[in-house]
């Protein structure tokens, strides 16, 4: 009877949808930058960018979004990371410094027409957010254009499960890897069909992640670490007739 029950329970692990690894994010030190803002009242300028996101309101971001500066963007390393920032040191600043959190959507690419203090905001080697508007006005008046503000690194809060993204073709898959709870930013990513053992992924850009292996026909499950050692393994996340445009919803960290 025992021998049953612990097949019961290895069956169950290996055909759930989601096995998660408690993140271990932690909140890091103050440091000094500033944020101006783009994309329009609605935000609706800040879909797509740098990190592969598409539509940020689909895809679990909302405005709570920022394009990051070289010297933050780390060549898209940093694409899915989440900090807390408060305006300081400026008149322009809401009464009561109040903070807002949002994720690394976009790159702030620099403007080498532009001094580094007069319009230059992103370039090297600058630390910049350049946040979406409405957000940004959560902080300060919008006259105010630019303002100095403190941040520093958080754990990403997000509702729901992962999502991933297949796109490609039977020789090309191409996932894209949105809503990571934890820390947030990527940095590997393994995928297991039915029918084969784990095969790691590549980075294709942002948080576009790419196997050249026939999969289709398989279920599919992936595991995703990221920068603070953290591992999530949603298993059998995509079904055998899983279909190349279609998101598949996983588990997630826990914060």
């Amino acid at each position: 009877m025992a021998s049953m029950t612990v097949l019961c329970i290895v069956s169950l692990i290996a055909f759930s949808t989601a096995f998660v690894v408690d993140a271990t994010s932690h909140v890091g030190p103050w440091k000094s930058a500033h944020a101006t803002f783009y994309g329009g009242g609605d935000a609706t300028g800040t879909m797509g960018g740098a990190c592969g996101y598409g539509n940020l309101y689909s895809d679990g971001y909302g405005i709570n979004t920022a394009a990051l500066s070289t010297a933050l963007f780390n060549n898209g390393l940093s694409c899915g990371a989440c900090f807390e920032l408060k305006c300081v040191n400026t008149k322009w600043c809401h009464s009561g410094r109040p903070s807002i959190f949002v994720t690394a959507t976009n790159f702030c690419p620099p403007n080498w027409a532009q001094a580094n203090d007069n319009g230059g905001w992103c370039n090297p080697p600058r630390t910049h957010f350049d946040l979406s508007q409405p957000i940004f006005l959560k902080i300060a008046e919008y006259r105010a254009g630019i303002v100095p503000v403190a941040y520093r690194r958080v754990p990403c809060r997000k509702r729901g499960g992962m999502r991933f993204k297949i796109s490609g073709n039977p020789y090309f898959n191409l996932v894209l890897i949105t809503n990571v709870a934890g820390a947030g930013d990527i940095v590997k990513v393994s995928v297991k069909g039915s029918k084969t053992g784990w095969m790691p992924m590549r980075r294709n850009w942002g948080q576009n992640w790419q196997i050249d292996t026939v999969l289709v026909g398989q279920s599919l499950s992936f595991s995703v670490k990221t920068s603070d050692g953290g591992t999530s393994t949603s298993w059998n996340v995509a079904p055998s007739k899983w279909q190349f445009g279609q998101s598949y919803t996983g588990n997630n960290f826990r914060v």
